[in-house]
């Protein structure tokens, strides 16, 4: 789908002169090219009730790069961090982020979304993620509606990207995922998620699309890493690896020191990636606590030029890489689960060995027995592009260095039941 969308910006980014542009002809969207942004505060994208059953408005602020002629801008939706009890749209981190992406020739927009939970504890918390889950659905078919007709605001909404910080990033990466009604029973009934406004829920602008198509996750994490799915929106993630709010790996989220629910940070949403061929470029700040940016200029530098990086690349264009992933930090263990009907026995092993490791030369691949269960064996970069898919015929298999070169990659293994594996090696 990615490629559908870059396509349709090549045909319309046309000059003056007739000469077709890519998306980041002259430093648009690498660089800041923009001196000035102009904020339009206070726009109205919502209302809907609050935890306490309060009716709430939802304001966003809108910026966009002052002076920009450009008829067709992709827009990145933020949202902002607070453990879903606190912060508000002029948070300092989001604030910071949409200047600097605004000065690139994004459109960017920090919204409200429904805060509030009582009693602390795990129910209330999901409850909590799927309100704010609505109001950025909202925020979305907003633009959708406006594109439509006035047009205000120039967005191409075949480039829309939302993203966040804290639980902002939580809210985004669920609003990405949670597609099925299915998903969220282990925590509420359905019956009670349709009382609140099931998936799209009803927070404004109903009719239009809420469909996005990047995420940025800033120390984000999932309540489940199965609701990643193949075909799912790219994912930009950051994170420290010693966060002791939102886990790293699987382990408990905390609200306000409390311990609230299990979930899966960015080092398992890597992992699962990998598996299921979805986009995800990861990097950790090594030995970081919780939202590192927020506080530190040096860090949140890193963090701009490491988004700025997945953006152009998702935009089609061919900047060189500013801030380079790294590579995760500690094992990623995919834990066996349930839902949706759907079994996933994490320790039924596909693949049994994987030796030298690291090599110089050649890797051999043995797989377990039952090969016939076996749907198809890829070849994956840390990117999560398939760089060739073997044909299986016997129980190992060899991959020589020489046809791919210095690097990390990984071997995937997918059942006939869809359920897939990836475990990584590297050519020295």
């Amino acid at each position: 789908m990615k490629q559908i969308y870059i396509l349709a910006l090549a045909l319309v980014g046309i000059s003056t002169t007739g000469i077709a542009q890519t998306p980041c002809d002259g430093g648009r969207y690498s660089t800041e090219l923009f001196p000035a942004v102009t904020v339009t505060s206070n726009v109205l994208f919502g209302n809907n009730t609050s935890f306490t059953g309060a009716s709430t408005d939802l304001f966003m602020d809108i910026y966009e790069p002052t002076g920009d002629t450009e008829t067709a801008r992709p827009l990145i939706i933020l949202a902002h961090g607070g453990s879903f009890i606190g912060g508000t749209r002029t948070d300092g981190d989001v604030v910071e982020l949409a200047n600097r992406f605004t000065k690139r020739g994004f459109v960017c927009v920090s919204i409200d979304y429904r805060l509030g939970m009582f009693p602390i504890n795990e129910a209330q918390g999901v409850k909590a993620v799927i309100r704010a889950v609505q109001d950025m659905k909202a925020a979305t078919r907003y633009f959708y509606e406006d594109r439509a007709n006035a047009n205000l605001y120039k967005i191409d909404t075949n480039n829309i990207i939302i993203g966040g910080s804290s639980a902002g990033a939580i809210v985004a990466l669920h609003m990405a995922t949670l597609d099925k009604e299915c998903e969220i029973e282990p925590y509420i009934s359905v019956s009670e998620f349709n009382t609140m406004g099931g998936i799209d829920g009803t927070s404004g602008t109903p009719g239009y699309s809420s469909d996005i198509h990047a995420v940025i996750s800033l120390a984000g994490a999932l309540a489940s890493y199965g609701w990643l799915e193949a075909g799912d929106a790219p994912i930009c993630s950051l994170q420290g690896d010693d966060d002791s709010v939102v886990p790293y790996g699987t382990g408990m989220a905390s609200v306000s020191g409390f311990n609230v629910i299990q979930m899966d940070g960015s080092r398992i949403i890597k992992e699962r990636a990998l598996s299921v061929g979805v986009q995800n470029n990861l990097y950790t700040h090594y030995g970081a606590d919780h939202s590192p940016y927020a506080a530190s200029a040096s860090y949140m530098d890193t963090t701009v030029n490491f988004i700025g990086d997945f953006l152009v690349d998702f935009l089609g264009c061919t900047e060189t890489v500013v801030q380079p992933a790294n590579s995760p930090s500690g094992p990623a263990d995919l834990y066996a689960l349930t839902y949706c009907g759907l079994s996933v026995d994490v320790e039924a092993e596909m693949i049994t060995g994987l030796f030298p490791n690291p090599s110089e030369e050649f890797v051999n691949v043995e797989f377990g027995e039952g090969i016939e269960t076996i749907q198809s064996v890829e070849l994956v970069d840390v990117l999560g592009r398939v760089l060739n898919a073997f044909e299986l015929n016997s129980t190992s298999l060899v991959i020589a260095k020489s046809d791919y070169g210095t690097g990390t990659y990984f071997v995937r293994v997918t059942n006939k039941n869809g359920y897939s594996t990836a475990k990584k090696f590297i050519f020295k």
